[in-house]
């Protein structure tokens, strides 16, 4: 039996180098039900590792989930009761990261070549675990037919009791082509997935990858249980203020990027206090305001001024006053 899943119906992806704790309470001001994920890290880093750096998280981040790297079942399952007493709602096994290091460690993508493997990984964590375990996958790699390698995998998976499954909706290249490739060229296959979830009724199943305009949202949600997306969410971050009226029917939890960022001073002063640094936050806020005069301006202040160890909020208060208030931002 599936354990409840915080608000799978709508979560922002799991991104090395993007999802870090800064992001993740940047991206819940502007959502109060988008489920959250932390960047991959290895099952070994979070056993060995400085634990509260590596996944330490704000409570108000909620609902947040631990993504995991790694084939080792025990281990895996060590790491997964780490993040369960952490607070994590959710732990997550990544089997579709293309990357060089995931490759030379034989876990990410490669996971997807060996299903009974991963079925032994997501029991090991399940028996560790009270909360939900879940899997994010790709539908094959390299010359592998996604019928049969994604069937493989999902059955392995749903026999060890996994909670649910995020399908990359793309295979994976594990030799030619580079992460960020991975992520444009293989050619999307929203119907693989959709074939996946009508084949497997009782198993929740999300959808991730090429998702952009929240029109396409309901779509998917037509034929899965929910939506993941990665790089839009990031890239242009005022999407998220649609989340929660249009998936979840309630007011998003700030008008606009302008009250985020009030909403925002807390939490980095907080930081700085603790010796933190301005651009451990700006460098997420990027993408803000793609449709405002002044943007420009505003995302050279932040490169200008808001990335020495001195920034302080005036530096950040000074790039948003380069921005007009008076033009929507928000993509349709």
């Amino acid at each position: 039996m599936n354990l409840p899943l915080p608000n799978m119906r709508f979560s922002v992806a799991p991104m090395m180098d993007w999802t870090d704790s800064a992001c993740r309470i940047i991206h819940r001001l502007m959502s109060r039900h988008a489920l959250l994920y932390t960047e991959m890290v290895t099952a070994q880093a979070v056993i060995r590792g400085d634990r509260q750096r590596l996944i330490g998280f704000d409570a108000g981040e909620h609902p947040v989930a631990l993504q995991l790297g790694g084939n080792d079942p025990k281990l895996l399952a060590e790491a997964a009761k780490i993040g369960a007493d952490f607070g994590y709602d959710e732990i997550n096994l990544n089997c579709g990261c293309p990357s060089d290091r995931v490759q030379g460690g034989a876990f990410g993508a490669c996971l997807m070549r060996e299903p009974a493997l991963v079925g032994d990984c997501v029991a090991a964590m399940k028996a560790a675990v009270s909360i939900p375990v879940t899997v994010k996958c790709r539908i094959g790699v390299d010359d592998q037919d996604p019928e049969v390698a994604l069937d493989a995998l999902t059955a392995s998976v749903h026999a060890a009791g996994v909670d649910a499954l995020i399908v990359h909706a793309r295979k994976a290249w594990l030799q030619g082509l580079s992460p960020k490739e991975n992520r444009e060229i293989p050619p999307l296959d929203y119907e693989r997935a959709y074939r996946l979830k009508a084949a497997n009724p009782d198993l929740p199943i999300a959808i991730n990858g090429g998702i952009k305009a929240p029109s396409e949202w309901p779509r998917h949600l037509e034929k899965l249980d929910g939506v993941m997306i990665g790089r839009e969410a990031y890239q242009n971050p005022e999407i998220l203020l649609q989340v929660d009226p249009l998936l979840f029917g309630s007011d998003a939890p700030v008008p606009d990027a302008f009250a985020m960022l009030e909403a925002l001073e807390p939490h980095i002063a907080a930081r700085l206090e603790r010796g933190g640094r301005l651009h451990a936050f700006t460098r997420h806020l990027v993408g803000l305001f793609p449709a405002r005069p002044g943007a420009r301006l505003f995302r050279r202040h932040l490169a200008e001024r808001c990335v020495g160890a001195d920034a302080t909020l005036d530096d950040l208060r000074a790039a948003v006053a380069h921005v007009s208030r008076h033009e929507a931002a928000v993509a349709a």
